[in-house]
């Protein structure tokens, strides 16, 4: 098989299979919400064994998605987010959301958003849409939390600003929150020091009657265990830890967790009572339960008194939350989250998205800079080889065609334009083949030996001279032969590494980027590797067709190299002996004359 192959070919070929992969990877939508948004992505909140196993209803529920760099194009989107959409998986519904953070320069966001309805055993779908230059706000802060939560904190706010309410009822702090730490467990989240409280004043929406029912819950990070704190207090409901323990107490009923949290780690703790018992949750698992009426509650609301650690998330309701939700919370919103999932793959309207333009849109700078000298090395590689096979083609055809004339000439062997019915066309034709190249340069060289030698033979010397002469034309014909074929050696021994080095930068920029983000899971690190790797494919893409390429094209500049030292040796021998003949002619032949 040759290996010159056209240049329109070789794209055809190349375009040919970048359209079938991106065909293979592209999913199939028919439907679009709508037509004002580019682009959208998948959102998958898993309660089957793949995701956090639960069976029976989950109820009204508001899930956390995380955007990160890896999972998220932010440059596509509005630079304050202010274009997302959520829409629920008929693709008709829009949802109910709110932004808590959204950081378009370091590639972090978290957005709530309500689903009405959510079971266990299934894999719900959502969109979140994102793309329109145009689009107004559409977050609903105090719609994405519904009238059963009395308070919602994020503990968003800047430190010495009031906690605001996320919901409709307003019930901001009295007081500020004094210090907040940016990478809390959920963005920003509060940091107090174990002195003082976070007030909240009572209002009527904050009634919680007597038999009626309630939730607490939080995301806490001790920063010592020591002594009695609360975490929320009011008249005589208190939920706190005692040296790290979990307790919760109500009049003739106090409840407390076995185990004390971990000083320095995030915990999720929820506080119910339904009307008949008071539970405790750590983490979305009951670590406590005794029986329990709720009196009435009313009066001024404490938060953190004497705690020494962060909080973020604390939510109020007056109803008892099911255990399925509290469980979806905590692996929702905490570290390694595996409820929800956001797609890899960015759809945009009107075209398949597909695995290869998403991971496209990952690759960092440095690592672009690597791909393209990777992929420049090919196509200098390909181009190499398609134009070096070209020459040795055409030089075989012209050396088979000299070889044809030079074996008509039999013993007699005279300059190419005196050689009886050849033409300028095929003068010329032959002239450019490497043997007709050694061959004019002999007869010049076998000339010049005969007007010095007068019609003797040649001497030692002068063979030697000329022989000589016709090597210096074989090194010249042989570094034609030679040319550029080192670049085929660079691709072969140094793309892979060019490639491995850009691989290797952007995995570490992708843990970098994690560590900073604190968000350790799948959608946030696959990506950036995805696109790391490219790298190496590109270096080895580079790599493995020279390769091939090379050990050709050598194996036939090998044999065209040979072919050139054996006709030197019989063209050289061959001119010696005519000069010879000529100089001592057979006896036969003086006699004749």
């Amino acid at each position: 098989m040759k290996l010159a192959l056209s240049r329109i070919g070789l794209a055809r070929l190349l375009i040919g299979f970048v359209v079938a992969m991106l065909m293979g990877t592209a999913p199939a939508h028919a439907s679009w919400w709508n037509n004002d948004w580019k682009y959208r992505k998948t959102v998958t909140v898993d309660t089957t064994p793949s995701g956090v196993n639960m069976t029976g209803p989950v109820g009204r529920a508001v899930v956390l998605i995380r955007l990160t760099q890896g999972n998220f194009s932010f440059d596509q989107a509005l630079k304050n987010g202010a274009d997302l959409r959520i829409v629920d998986g008929d693709d008709k519904t829009p949802l109910k959301y709110h932004v808590e953070s959204f950081d378009a320069a370091n590639g972090i966001a978290n957005v709530w958003v309500e689903v009405p309805a959510l079971n266990g055993g299934e894999k719900k779908k959502l969109f979140i849409y994102f793309g329109n230059d145009k689009a107004p706000v559409g977050e609903d802060i105090k719609g994405t939390f519904d009238p059963d939560y009395l308070l919602v904190y994020h503990f968003s706010e800047s430190a010495g600003q009031p906690a605001g309410d996320k919901t409709a009822n307003a019930n901001n702090s009295a007081s500020p929150v004094v210090s907040v730490n940016d990478a809390s467990v959920i963005g920003r989240g509060a940091r107090f020091v174990g002195q003082g409280a976070l007030m909240v004043n009572d209002s009527p929406s904050l009634a919680m009657p007597a038999g009626g029912q309630f939730t607490v819950s939080a995301w806490v990070k001790p920063a010592q265990l020591t002594g009695q704190v609360g975490l929320l207090t009011r008249g005589t409901l208190s939920v706190g830890l005692n040296n790290g323990v979990v307790f919760a107490t109500l009049p003739g009923a106090q409840a407390q967790s076995k185990t004390a949290l971990k000083q320095g780690s995030w915990n999720f703790v929820a506080v119910t009572d339904d009307g008949t018992a008071l539970k405790i949750y750590i983490d979305g698992v009951e670590a406590a339960s005794v029986p329990a009426s709720m009196p009435a509650l009313s009066g001024a609301i404490s938060i953190a008194n004497g705690f020494n650690g962060e909080m973020d998330e604390l939510r109020l309701s007056k109803v008892a939350r099911p255990a399925n939700l509290m469980l979806a919370s905590a692996n929702a919103e905490g570290p390694g989250a595996k409820l929800v999932n956001v797609d890899e793959t960015a759809e945009e309207q009107g075209a398949g998205g597909g695995v290869l333009f998403f991971i496209l849109s990952k690759v960092q700078t440095l690592d672009a800079v690597i791909i393209g000298l990777c992929l420049s090395l090919l196509v200098a590689a390909l181009g190499i080889m398609v134009w070096k096979g070209r020459y040795l083609n055409a030089a075989d055809r012209h050396n088979k065609l000299f070889m044809k004339r030079f074996a008509a000439m039999h013993e007699e062997l005279v300059p190419l334009d005196a050689i009886a019915g050849i033409t300028p066309a095929e003068i010329r034709y032959i002239s450019a083949s490497p043997l007709g190249h050694l061959y004019n340069v002999g007869i010049e060289e076998l000339e010049i030996r005969r007007r010095v030698a007068q019609g003797r033979a040649l001497s030692d010397a002068a063979v030697a001279a000329m022989r000589a002469a016709v090597d210096a034309v074989v090194v010249e014909e042989n570094h034609k032969l030679d040319k550029w074929m080192v670049i085929l050696t660079i691709a072969i021994s140094g793309g892979p590494f060019i490639g491995l080095l850009g691989t290797v930068i952007g995995v570490m920029s992708t843990f970098g980027g994690v560590a900073m983000a604190g968000d350790v899971n799948v959608n946030a690190i696959a990506p950036g590797i995805a696109a790391a790797l490219l790298a190496t494919i590109s270096g080895l893409a580079a790599a493995i067709p020279s390769l091939f390429g090379y050990n050709y094209l050598n194996s036939r500049i090998t044999t065209t190299a040979d072919g050139m030292r054996v006709f030197v040796d019989r063209l050289v021998t061959r001119f010696a002996e005519m000069q010879a003949d000529k100089a001592n002619p057979p006896p036969f032949a003086e006699a004749a004359e």
